[in-house]
């Protein structure tokens, strides 16, 4: 190759829209705490030039609609949700960047957002997601009830499919800090509360658009 002379890209890496890099934000939500850690990651990226953003939602399972059919809270979150998308692997496949939000159960991601993973079989075998920077968040009940091992496990499949895992480094504002919120090196985070009744400190939304920018960031300078 002549110096100076840039590879060329695969047809799996180019943007669907032209020279702009496409971030999709995945994200699994029951009472709106990662949709809201979404919207603040989404938020961040945008201000990165040259990237697109699109959110996707993870297809929620029958059993749980039933549940949700009978809790004002949850339906009211469901409602909120009807006019973004469900992620498919097609929209994983076209993105050059993605962040994935779960909410933790017993210290792991949803079984939602699993079955996303699950479908992407496709994807590894043709390295689809290869190269691809990649960043997680979540929310938990309690201040030890998942945040960094949620995330830690969100990354076994990124890894899997070869994709580039971005983190959140210590320089960003309001990361090292003895408060009872969220924020980890991981990925971004806050705390739900028990029943739900919390909702995310101004510092975790912060920490949400910081993770954003910098996978967007990433994906500018690793897929242009």
């Amino acid at each position: 190759m002549l110096p100076g002379a840039q590879r060329p890209r695969r047809a799996s890496q180019l943007s669907i829209s032209g020279e702009c890099m496409r971030l999709l934000v995945v994200y699994h939500t029951m009472y709106g705490h990662t949709l809201q850690l979404a919207q603040a990651v989404a938020e961040g990226a945008r201000q990165v030039a040259g990237i697109e953003v699109e959110v996707r939602r993870v297809q929620e399972f029958d059993a749980v609609n039933q549940i949700i059919d009978n809790n004002d809270a949850a339906r009211q979150v469901r409602e909120q949700q009807q006019d973004i998308p469900v992620c498919t692997v097609d929209d994983l496949k076209a993105a050059d960047g993605v962040v994935f939000g779960s909410p933790t159960r017993y210290g792991n991601m949803t079984a939602q957002m699993k079955q996303l993973f699950d479908s992407t079989a496709s994807l590894w075998l043709n390295g689809d997601m290869e190269g691809k920077p990649a960043g997680v968040f979540t929310s938990t009940a309690s201040t030890h009830g998942g945040q960094e091992t949620t995330l830690l496990t969100m990354m076994v499949p990124l890894l899997h499919l070869g994709m580039l895992v971005v983190g959140v480094p210590y320089s960003v504002e309001g990361m090292i800090h003895t408060e009872a919120r969220g924020g980890t090196p991981y990925g971004a985070s806050t705390i739900a509360g028990g029943q739900g009744e919390l909702q995310p400190k101004p510092e975790d939304l912060a920490i949400a658009r910081a993770l954003g920018q910098r996978v967007a960031e990433v994906t500018t300078k690793v897929r242009g």
